[in-house]
């Protein structure tokens, strides 16, 4: 999905219902475990008879009887000490693999992924959203682990991986622990991992898009070849080689349009998909490769974006390095775009037959495992709880992994597992993941420092592309289908971002201040603005107001306090370390909005 929210969905294309016939399941062959024997072992029996019945020397059975005593006397069984040695079993070493349909450890037991996405690395602001406020990494990293996940599935892009510095507004006091200041992004990327690491976290990463600005239905544009797809994935497996906390690489997010499984060179993700893989293997050969479906299916069906995966059963993705492949397609409800099953009449019971078509079939065939990469909903329409709890009810049946979209509040059409305060989980989602999470227990918000006015970086805010809804909702700024036949892929709520600083005004009748106003990013339903304060004079307090005809609330706010006059205006004053403004001193606050539509370049009222 688009960080904006917009729903990826297929085009006008038929889709067939039926249920691909269900071969046996393989049963998982764990690799045979040690075992005890089952009677009574006897190391020190009588030796057989040889050479004509001989038995043996007088010498030899004393000797025999001497050690058996000599053990005993220490406190340990003879018959003990060769079991122990075989039932010790070593800790999992962090790294995952695959047999037929399941994912498993490092000493084969079963492993379920579950993630959920937290997208903003992959637009333009080059930055995990949520971080523009008083959000910690550790902070947002812990209330995900709090609500059930296992993992953290990381989108980035090419561009993102290259930039010389942060480009979002980073509020890098509330995060100073991590010294990110004039760091790059591939730093915070580093930062992030180890952090999740810290929490009991893995990490997926998500190649969501090439440029920040937009996803592309194909795995490569003008701009990013597939050589630089390529070879920024090596990087990033050699990268983190030695750290199991990267469990896997999804190789492109939501391959559309264009793309085919097989055909021409040009469109064919599967070859493509197999190059990649084989790649990033030579440089980790431990990663799990993770590949996602297309729109437009052989058999001449539509689904999602990257949902559809009817054509693995006849063209598998064969890797070099065996059991590393986990195919990931991506399901959304009819809030996001109305495919055609959503009206049938029997709706919601037909939607299991659906799911074994495109991509159940793969799991339950022992093909190889499947991770569901991206689901999520408002939970606002009957229609959408009928999916969502059917969408639960069969990940859970067949114990499949999945990623949910997305942690974000700020993932257009879907929302986020938070609030807009990034920090109030949305009880009414956990309650319905509640049986694939094993509970749903209520994250505790915990207290982030609150910044001195000395050190704060300003971080620069840019800004994040304007999400256009597509079919399949990705809450970050990732392409989803457009209701056409041909997928138009719209930015999820990825805040969109022009950053137009409105003129400092001259300070009215004695006002203390001189102040800019910043939009950092916006989307339906948001915004961040950040606000440059300067002192022109030592004052105890001093407060700045703006109109804004569709504000409803501040959901959050750093170094100041605000209130709002509903659809009229926004007035806030410097609280806690920017409450004191000394002449010559600047200030760097800010806040999240909640409000249809930004303002842009509004005129400030300064006291």
């Amino acid at each position: 999905m688009s960080s904006d929210g917009t729903d990826r969905h297929p085009p006008e294309g038929a889709l067939i219902l039926g249920a691909a016939p269900r071969a046996k399941s393989r049963t998982n062959q764990a690799a045979p475990a040690r075992h005890s024997h089952g009677g009574t072992v006897k190391p020190f029996s009588n030796p057989p008879l040889h050479d004509g019945g001989r038995r043996p020397s007088l010498t030899a059975t004393l000797l025999g009887i001497a050690v058996a005593a000599g053990l005993a006397l220490t406190g340990v069984a003879a018959a003990s000490l060769p079991l122990a040695s075989a039932a010790t079993t070593p800790p999992p070493t962090g790294w995952l693999h695959t047999s037929g349909a399941r994912i498993l450890d490092s000493n084969n037991a079963p492993y379920t992924i579950k993630a959920a996405s937290w997208f903003g690395m992959e637009t333009t602001d080059c930055m995990p959203h949520g971080l523009w406020g008083t959000l910690t990494i550790d902070e947002a990293l812990a209330n995900i682990k709090s609500m059930g996940f296992n993992t953290v599935r990381l989108p980035f892009s090419n561009e993102c991986l290259a930039a010389a510095s942060i480009k979002g507004n980073l509020n890098y006091w509330a995060n100073r622990a991590y010294a990110l200041e004039g760091k790059t992004p591939l730093v915070l990327m580093d930062t992030v991992i180890a952090r999740a690491k810290a929490n009991g976290l893995r990490i997926i990463l998500d190649r969501h898009r090439p440029s920040s600005a937009d996803q592309s239905p194909l795995w490569y544009t003008s701009a990013y070849p597939e050589s630089r797809w390529i070879a920024d994935w090596q990087m990033l497996a050699a990268r983190y080689k030695n750290d199991p906390t990267v469990i896997g690489a999804d190789l492109h997010n939501e391959p559309a349009g264009a793309a085919t499984w097989g055909g021409a060179a040009a469109t064919d993700w599967q070859a493509a998909a197999t190059r990649g893989g084989n790649a990033v293997l030579a440089s980790n050969p431990n990663l799990l490769i993770i590949v996602e479906g297309i729109e437009n299916q052989g058999n001449g069906t539509s689904t999602w974006w990257g949902g559809g995966l009817a054509d693995v059963k006849n063209k598998p993705v064969t890797l070099a390095t065996p059991n590393r492949v986990v195919y990931s397609p991506h399901d959304y409800p009819a809030s996001l775009f109305a495919q055609k099953w959503f009206s049938d009449p029997s709706y919601p019971n037909n939607l299991p037959a659906v799911w074994d078509a495109n991509w159940g079939y793969i799991q339950k065939q022992g093909i190889a495992p499947v991770l569901l990469g991206e689901f999520g909903t408002a939970l606002q329409t009957t229609s959408d709880k009928q999916w969502m709890e059917k969408i639960v009810s069969y990940l859970g049946t067949n114990s499949m992994s999945f990623a949910y979209w997305a942690f974000n509040p700020n993932s257009g059409i879907t929302g986020g597992l938070v609030q807009a305060d990034w920090r109030t989980p949305e009880a009414a989602k956990l309650a319905a993941l509640a049986p694939i999470l094993n509970g749903t227990p209520t994250p505790t918000a915990t207290a982030t420092p609150s910044p001195t006015a000395t050190a704060t970086p300003t971080a620069t805010a840019s800004p994040t592309p304007t999400a256009t809804p597509t079919a399949t909702p990705t809450a970050t700024a990732t392409p989803s289908p457009t209701a056409t036949a041909t997928p138009t892929a719209t930015a999820s709520p990825t805040p969109t971002v022009t950053p137009t600083p409105s003129p400092s005004p001259t300070p009215t009748s004695g006002a203390p201040i001189s102040a800019v106003w910043k939009l950092g990013s916006s989307w339906t339903g948001g915004y961040v603005a950040n606000i440059e304060v300067t002192g022109l004079r030592a004052a105890a307090g001093w407060s700045v107001s703006w109109p804004d005809p569709n504000v409803t609330r501040v959901a959050n706010s750093w170094g100041i306090s605000c209130t709002v006059l509903p659809k009229v205006s926004v007035t806030c004053s410097g609280s806690d370390w920017a409450t004191k403004v000394a002449a010559g001193q600047k200030l760097s606050v800010g806040l999240q909005v909640d409000s249809l539509k930004a303002p842009v370049n509004p005129v400030l009222t300064l006291k």
